[in-house]
């Protein structure tokens, strides 16, 4: 079915907001005014009708579609709001403060869209997780307060709550999708009781759980349902890793079945983080990217089997397509921007895109393109948003200053266009690629690699510098230590250096060892400190023969030749060469008649000071006590 709705995206910068048109051009939505002052924050509504932002002094409310001013909402100082599913709600959220009576002023706030009309009000202090949480046909909403679930009817917003239960020391809840909603209940550990997770039908809320699981290690959790609202995956996180293996503490991964029949820890074969999860929309399977880096990323069906294995590879995202016919693997953050995009049904690599400095990430409602944008704080230089199609060409780039938030417009499914079976094509590029390209000069890529230290540059890349995935050997868990197990060189030879992994140091710079049986002219001038009594149990033999003369064999088990012995070590030794002085032709006697006349002349000195009157030290009057005796060495030496 061809699109009704067309593609748009919204951006939110320091000094502009604005709406955005989709493929092939690009361009403004006419009509769309940008208001004077800064917005606070903007939102769509889940099936992309309506477009709402936030200013100051006011909340306004457009029709996404031409960018039609349907309402204003006279609420000063709103921080964040929120449509419900269907748009029929927005909820805003206010800075606690308190009230002259000492009360907390309710700072949520549930009003009608299409009237303006204040329906309910509440407290709520803190903005995580601070809106009520609708069920997709909007016949419930949920709201969590201290241990205690409450339900509404949005429908009946006057009658308060019509349902609750109380969950000691719940920390979270997380309502499913789907015509038969569930509720997660998370309790983190405390005081050595373990971890819990709970699932209650909405229904039947007062019921024993659905679906519950116990565990440790888990300070806080990550919930994520299903489309279809049938099964969970939980991430579970401590807030510090007792084993000193990772700094962001210790992940596992759980799966849960809405109905109790089935639930199991799944079961990753690396060690380190668990970096990023997601589900397909088909709902009967899931990603998971994990592991010390480089990470490895594996899909996984609804009974935790493993279907297919990426590798390894540096990457920390993970994200199917609305129609779950592709994959993005990227690495963000501290990595490089690359992003591997593979078709689900070959699980070959359509393409690799290079998006450095990302910090926002999503696939558009048809699931052709890709913004990628580089938001502030988080990067406060070359913001902007970039849209790739997904076959790779760049189609369009957006450069804006102090950029806080970008997205696409959501789409519902029966009004996007099938994917198809091939890969479509790419449109032509906007015309602000064709300028950025115009003038900007083609830079020669150049290969990126491990660190190498000064020393070993120019040279073989040992494998002890090279990535996992680049042929390196595995990393091992070094249980929090800097130093890798095993031995190796801080400054690692060229090849055939000291490539026995004896450990011993190659200087850089330094020549290579000579494997001549002939010594030098100067072999034999002047030993080395370091080689007195090396030859103890040879009979003097320089060759590498024992007894018999039979050659000796090495750890390898292969012979070694007699006329060819070991190469000798790089030794760099200070030495001080002895150069003849002035006093090298004295003999004892004069050298100490010399040494008396310095003392004396020293002691005539402070004689000196003391007649001008200046204070001499302890040390200084005990050297002038000591004249007489001097004068009589000196004159017993004649």
């Amino acid at each position: 079915m061809a699109s009704q709705i067309s593609q748009q995206y919204a951006f939110r910068a320091q000094k502009s907001l604005g709406l955005v048109g989709g493929t092939p051009h690009y361009n403004p939505i006419p009509g769309f005014e940008v208001p004077d002052v800064a917005a606070r924050s903007y939102t769509y509504s889940a099936d992309g009708r309506l477009y709402a932002y936030t200013l100051p002094t006011v909340v306004r409310i457009f029709q996404a579609e031409g960018a039609h001013l349907l309402r204003e909402l006279q609420i000063p100082n709103v921080v964040e709001l929120n449509f419900s599913p269907r748009g029929t709600y927005v909820s805003t959220w206010e800075r606690p403060v308190k009230l002259e009576d000492g009360s907390q002023n309710k700072n949520l706030r549930v009003f009608s869209t299409s009237t303006g009309e204040e329906l309910i009000a509440f407290g709520q202090k803190s903005l995580d997780g601070w809106d009520l949480q609708y069920t997709i046909s909007e016949s419930h909403a949920v709201r969590l307060v201290g241990p205690d679930i409450q339900v509404y009817r949005p429908a009946e917003w006057s009658k308060g709550i019509v349902d609750k239960l109380k969950v000691e020391g719940a920390t979270s809840v997380t309502l499913s999708p789907g015509l038969n909603p569930s509720i997660a209940v998370f309790v983190a550990e405390k005081k050595g009781a373990p971890a819990s997770i709970k699932i209650y039908g909405l229904l039947t809320l007062n019921s024993p759980p659905t679906c519950q699981k116990t565990f440790f290690k888990a300070d806080r959790a990550q919930i994520k349902w299903n489309t279809l609202g049938t099964q969970v995956l939980l991430l579970t996180q401590t807030e510090v890793d007792n084993s000193n293996k990772s700094y962001y503490g210790e992940t596992m991964l759980y799966l849960l079945s809405s109905a109790g029949n089935f639930d199991c820890r799944v079961t990753l074969d690396k060690e380190g983080p668990i970096h990023d999860f997601t589900w397909s929309p088909n709902s009967k399977e899931f990603a998971v990217v994990y592991g010390f880096m480089p990470a490895k990323a594996v899909i996984f069906d609804h009974r935790v089997r493993s279907l297919h294995d990426f590798g390894a590879a540096p990457v920390n995202f993970v994200s199917f397509n609305p129609q779950g016919r592709l994959i993005a693997l990227a690495g963000f953050g501290n990595l490089a921007g690359k992003v591997d995009i593979f078709d689900r049904r070959t699980l070959t690599k359509v393409t690799t895109i290079d998006a450095p400095n990302t910090s926002f990430c999503e696939w558009s409602p048809d699931g052709r393109f890709l913004l990628t944008a580089t938001l502030s704080p988080r990067l406060r230089v070359d913001n902007g948003i970039k849209i790739w199609h997904c076959s790779g060409p760049l189609v369009h780039i957006q450069t804006t200053e102090e950029l806080y938030q970008a997205s696409w417009r959501p789409t519902p499914a029966e009004h996007v266009s099938q994917f198809g079976q091939n890969i479509p094509l790419s449109p032509a590029p906007s015309e602000a690629v064709m300028s950025m390209q115009s003038v900007s000069k083609p830079a020669t890529p150049k290969p990126a690699g491990a660190y190498r230290p000064p020393g070993a540059r120019g040279l073989a890349t040992p494998a002890i510098f090279k990535r996992e995935d680049e042929g390196g050997a595995p990393r091992m868990p070094t249980n929090g230590t800097s130093t890798p197990p095993g031995r190796y060189s801080r400054s690692p030879g060229p090849p055939g250096v000291n490539g026995n992994g004896n450990g011993k140091r190659h200087v850089p710079g330094a020549p290579p060892p000579s494997h001549s049986p002939s010594p030098g002219p100067d072999a034999d001038k002047k030993p080395r400190k370091r080689n007195k009594g090396a030859k103890k149990e040879g009979g003097g033999k320089e060759g590498g023969e024992g007894e018999g003369g039979t050659p000796k064999v090495n750890g390898n088990g292969n012979a070694k030749e007699a006329k060819s012995p070991p190469p000798p070590e790089i030794v760099i030794e200070t030495e001080v060469p002895l150069v003849g002085g002035p006093d090298s032709a004295l003999d004892p006697t004069a050298k100490k008649v010399r040494n008396l006349n310095k003392k004396l002349k020293a002691i005539d000195e402070l004689k000196e000071k003391a007649k001008r009157g200046e204070r001499l030290e302890a040390t200084q009057l005990k050297k002038m006590e000591g004249e007489a005796e001097i004068r009589k060495e000196l004159a017993a030496l004649g």
